[in-house]
């Protein structure tokens, strides 16, 4: 008479790998006689299982901007649950966005290892979200998926810029107050403390500087200017971040003073007295006087009545 063992649920290798059964045979005598036997059977593997990571489906990791080249960003472990070659794991970078942020990055098919492969700017882009495979070698291989999002952190690497857009010269002497010589624009791409700037005019002298709108600054006349006392002025305009180290730029600007007439023409002395030989001929020279202004050009030029 022929046995048959018929399996009456689904095995599971990953639960159950080896069950042990004993078979007892029994005869219809009296008394009864039996004969037993064990029974071991081997569950073999399946691919059933795909490969999973170790933490939650998103890894989210950190890096500042001057990271060298080689670093370490992460390295992923995915587990399969399966044996053999079932179990054996490759890694892929399936998906990364921005698109070129695949030159940026290499993972290690066998480790699992992110590294640098290029340089990172944080004023170029700022995140990075990776997806990653992880695969194994059954037939039909299965896959599971991570994402790895990649924070770039900013780095005081960027100078502030100064940039004269509008300069109004030269300038009269007899300006007022508050006259807009030049209109400036100052910007620093670094963000946060790094990116905040601050503005000063060197050498402290008749200007100074007015913020007008974000990243804006007019630079004004705050004293009253005397061309013949100082007839030209070479200022800079200097910015500072306030990253740690502080960076900083400057911008010269030359303000040239235009003249007015506001010097009348004076003698050396207010009253001459001449000595004139009275036996002098008509036209003979009795004394040469000379009057000066220090105003320039038709301001300056002197007749005499």
């Amino acid at each position: 008479e022929s046995l048959f063992l018929v399996l009456a649920k689904p095995l599971d290798r990953e639960t159950v790998p080896v069950h042990r059964l004993l078979l007892t045979a029994s005869d219809g005598g009296r008394p009864s006689l039996t004969g037993t036997m064990e029974l071991v059977i081997s569950v073999l593997d399946a691919n059933d299982n795909a490969p999973q990571f170790n933490q939650s489906s998103v890894y989210k990791v950190q890096l500042p901007e001057n990271t060298e080249c080689g670093t370490l960003v992460i390295r992923l472990s995915a587990a399969d649950l399966d044996e053999g070659t079932n179990s054996d794991i490759s890694y892929l970078l399936q998906i990364v966005f921005p698109q070129d942020g695949r030159d940026v990055f290499r993972i290690d098919r066998d480790s699992g290892e992110i590294r640098l492969a290029g340089d990172l700017d944080f004023e170029d882009v700022g995140l990075y979200r990776l997806q990653v495979d992880a695969t194994d070698k059954g037939t039909p291989p299965l896959s599971g998926h991570c994402k790895v999002v990649l924070e770039v952190l900013d780095v005081n690497d960027n100078a502030p810029e100064v940039w004269v857009t509008s300069l109004s010269v030269p300038v009269s002497e007899d300006a007022s107050l508050g006259t807009v010589v030049a209109l400036l624009s100052v910007s620093d791409r670094d963000s946060g403390a790094n990116g905040r700037v601050r503005c000063w005019v060197w050498p402290a002298g008749p200007f100074g500087l007015e913020a007008t709108f974000s990243g804006s600054y007019s630079l004004v006349l705050r004293e009253a200017l005397d061309r013949e006392r100082v007839s030209e002025y070479e200022v800079e305009v200097r910015a500072e971040d306030g990253g740690s180290p502080a960076l900083r730029a400057r911008r010269g600007v030359r303000v040239p003073v235009s003249d007015v007439n506001d010097n009348a023409p004076a003698f050396a002395q207010a009253v001459y007295t001449v000595l004139a030989r009275e036996n002098n001929a008509a036209g003979a020279e009795l004394a040469r006087l000379r009057a000066r202004d220090p105003d320039e050009a038709g301001n300056g030029r002197v007749s005499y009545s």
